[in-house]
């Protein structure tokens, strides 16, 4: 035998060897994979859902109780729409497409992962009924098996009908029947070709592709659908350009039941939670630490229009929630102006709570934005351009801090900015989507936490039946801002609560930090907000109307008034601990003559007088480096000095606490004309000469004279001579002289 065979046949042998191995191991592997008739025909996902206390939540005992649907029943586009989007050859496989199957493998083997699944219709089946979502090639090998065997037993029309009764589609909707009616309430078998269409790009990711969540994904995610059945010839290049550009059209389900809104969310977040939701066994637990208390009060309290309303504890957990309008996101009006303006301005040292800013018309690049009261206030400190919630002020600041900066803080609080977002608007809350009040709520709560930012949490753990957790709620705190940062903050929404836009809260007995906002024009509003916060909660209330329809809705009126049931239902009698006001900060006196009339911030000086000092906090590490000498070294602006019918005049511009020596000197003498407190207007009627006059402020302290510099004016002349004579008046000019 050649050398050339020889090599060939060990080669051979090696593959034969291989193959063998790899056909015994697939069996060893697949032994124990049996097909379940029962898990093909029903998922039932018994979910329990728990309060606060442990105690189930009443109508929460989820048993899925799915209405089949009939593979005949259904709409041929409805079949072709999942067909075309999940397993085009789905009629021309024996269960595996072994093309895309090795295409797949190559991918992973170069990516070194498991990216790539190419499973078919039938593979998703059985995977999804009878297994776990663990990527690896044991549970790969078990999925093969149990395919083949399925594709043995069943035909494709019973494959696709199981597996279209199986599959979840997102917000706890397992099966098409199910799936239909929640998004648009309707049946199945009456389910249009874009309605179709948009279920079977669900599948993809429910919690990515859901319209309520996010309608412009959604909406595209389907027409990549719709062509998918436009390439496999299921629809014209007609029907195709047609339903593509229609909306998505969803249409809520209106059953409601109680906790319903919690319930919602809870499961909301469980899509977040990286769980697979077919792993999710029978009798599993969902904890949570919802308030059954507080819950029922919110969802009985009356409101005006579309609401949303969620109370969160300080350490992250959601108390109670309700929302007409799901998770959808809001422009987030003023709110956002602590976040995005304030915050960030005094922790990069910017402003401090007393600086002041000229509230003028302004004009950037064409954007010229206005006060609500469609006035201009002049020098407004910023702790009152933040708790009366001027716009003009919070644009200028925005300005000088920069979008970036901005930004940085904004992305610190898992707020993302679109490019459209990325403008002077946003110091106003003009956001192209914005934010859910569950967003708004943890961004302030972080202010109660000494700027540490963290996610509060529906789900706190989920348990098997077993009792084993396979979910723990871990939260991430981070800080965003400093200590001081948010003990400044804290006291200008304690401010606003006395004294600004939600002064309607003024009556509360405990702190209470909040913030107003508002979004709409002279025709009306469309969102309306009141963020209120202790140090123990957060409550955040929207009012609106969800398809922005304007209403006579305000942040500060009606709200507030919603706020402030809630917060005395939260409360009682009992009083929450005080916001941390002081950590962080300094408090300095400073000149307050030089603050009110010539917007300077000088330390006040050591001599200064009692009524001329005034106390302000600012972030520790930014108080003002200027100190003041008005008082240890006096200094006037030089008087005028002026001659008039032999009078000299020096008028000394207007002081406060300061007496003067004035002084007048010729060739021959030097003396005082006036040593006193201040005066508009020294008179001196000195004999003729010329004269230099000298005036010296000075501050008396009770004790001790201060100096400050002598100032000499301008030389002076006196003389008769520059007197107006007096002229005698002719007696002729008394009489008729023109008839004598």
């Amino acid at each position: 035998m050649s050398k050339f065979l020889k090599i060939l046949a060990i080669i051979s042998a090696c593959i034969a060897a291989i193959a063998a191995a790899l056909t015994i191991s697939y069996f060893v592997i697949t032994k124990g994979a049996l097909l379940d008739k029962n898990k093909l025909l029903s998922v039932e996902q018994n979910i329990v859902i728990y309060d606060g206390s442990g105690e189930e939540i009443a109508s929460t005992y989820l048993k899925s109780k799915r209405q089949n649907v009939k593979l005949k029943d259904l709409p041929r586009h409805t079949i072709n729409a999942f067909i075309a989007s999940e397993d085009r050859n789905f009629y021309r496989h024996n269960g595996l497409n072994y093309k895309r199957m090795f295409k797949a493998a190559y991918k992973n083997l170069m990516s070194h992962s498991f990216k790539e699944g190419a499973s078919t219709i039938s593979q998703q089946l059985v995977k999804n009924t009878h297994l776990t979502g663990d990527k690896t090639i044991s549970r790969k090998l078990k999925e093969i098996r149990l395919t083949k065997k399925l594709e043995k037993q069943y035909s494709k029309d019973e494959i696709l009908e199981m597996y279209l009764n199986t599959i979840y589609f997102g917000h706890n909707c397992y099966g098409l029947e199910s799936a239909a009616e929640f998004y648009f309430d309707k049946k199945a078998e009456n389910l249009s070709l874009e309605e179709s269409a948009t279920l079977a790009g669900l599948l993809i990711s429910p919690n990515n592709y859901s319209p309520f969540k996010h309608p412009e994904k959604s909406l595209q995610r389907r027409n990549v659908v719709l062509k998918a059945m436009k390439n496999c010839e299921f629809i014209s290049q007609k029907d195709y350009m047609t339903s593509s550009k229609k909306p998505v059209g969803v249409k809520q389900n209106s059953v409601s039941f109680n906790n319903g809104d919690y319930i919602n969310a809870v499961f909301d977040e469980l899509e977040n939670a990286d769980l697979n939701f077919y792993d999710i066994s029978d009798g599993c637990k969902i904890y949570t630490d919802m308030n059954p208390e507080l819950q029922n009060f919110i969802e009985k309290l009356e409101y005006p229009c579309d609401n949303a309303v969620i109370i969160t504890s300080a350490d992250g957990n959601v108390l109670a929630y309700k929302s007409t309008i799901g998770n959808a996101k809001r422009q987030p009006g003023s709110t956002i102006k602590p976040l995005a303006v304030y915050a960030p301005a005094i922790e990069e040292k910017l402003i401090s709570p007393h600086t002041q800013i000229l509230d003028e018309k302004i004009n950037y690049n064409g954007y010229s934005p206005s006060n609500s009261d469609n006035r201009f206030h002049g020098f407004v400190p910023v702790n009152e351009c933040l708790s009366k919630s001027y716009n003009v002020p919070a644009v200028k600041i925005l300005n000088s801090l920069t979008i970036k900066k901005a930004e940085k803080y904004l992305n610190a609080m898992n707020i993302a900015l679109e490019d459209a977002d990325k403008n002077l608007s946003l110091a106003l809350g003009g956001m192209n989507h914005g934010l859910t009040v569950k967003q708004i709520a943890d961004c302030y709560t972080q202010f109660a936490n000494s700027g540490v930012y963290s996610q509060s949490c529906f789900i706190k753990k989920i348990e098997d039946k077993n009792g084993k957790i396979i979910f723990k709620a871990e939260s991430s705190p981070s800080r965003v801002f400093s200590e001081g940062t948010a003990s400044l903050i804290n006291q200008t929404l304690l401010e606003t609560t006395k004294s600004g836009t939600a002064k309607m809260l003024r009556n509360l007995t405990f702190d209470v930090a909040s913030k107003t906002g508002t979004c709409g024009n002279d025709e009306g509003n469309t969102d309306a907000y009141s963020v209120n916060y202790t140090s123990g909660h957060t409550i955040c209330v929207w009012l609106g109307d969800k398809n922005n329809k304007r209403l006579q809705i305000t942040g500060g009126n009606q709200c507030c008034n919603i706020a402030e049931q809630i917060l005395t239902r939260l409360y009682g009698n009992k009083k929450p601990t005080k916001l941390e006001t002081e950590k962080g900060t300094a408090t300095v006196e400073i000149d307050a003559e030089l603050y009110y009339n010539s917007n300077k911030t000088e330390i006040a000086d050591e001599l200064s007088p009692i009524l001329n000092k005034l106390k302000v906090k600012t972030l520790a590490g930014n108080t003002p480096q200027n100190i003041s000498t008005r008082f240890t070294h006096p200094t006037i602006k030089a008087p005028t000095i002026k001659v008039e019918n032999n009078s000299v005049n020096i008028e000394l511009c207007q002081t406060k606490y300061y007496s003067y020596i004035v002084k007048r000197s010729n060739n021959t003498k030097n003396e005082v004309i006036y040593d006193a407190k201040w005066k508009k207007q020294i008179c001196d009627t000195p004999p003729d000469g010329a004269y230099v006059y000298t005036v010296c402020p000075y501050y008396f302290d009770g004790k001790n004279r201060h100096y400050g510099d002598e100032i000499t004016l301008p030389q002076i002349y006196v003389s008769s001579e520059n007197k107006k004579p007096q002229i005698k008046i002719p007696e002729i000019a008394k009489g008729d002289w023109y008839n004598k």
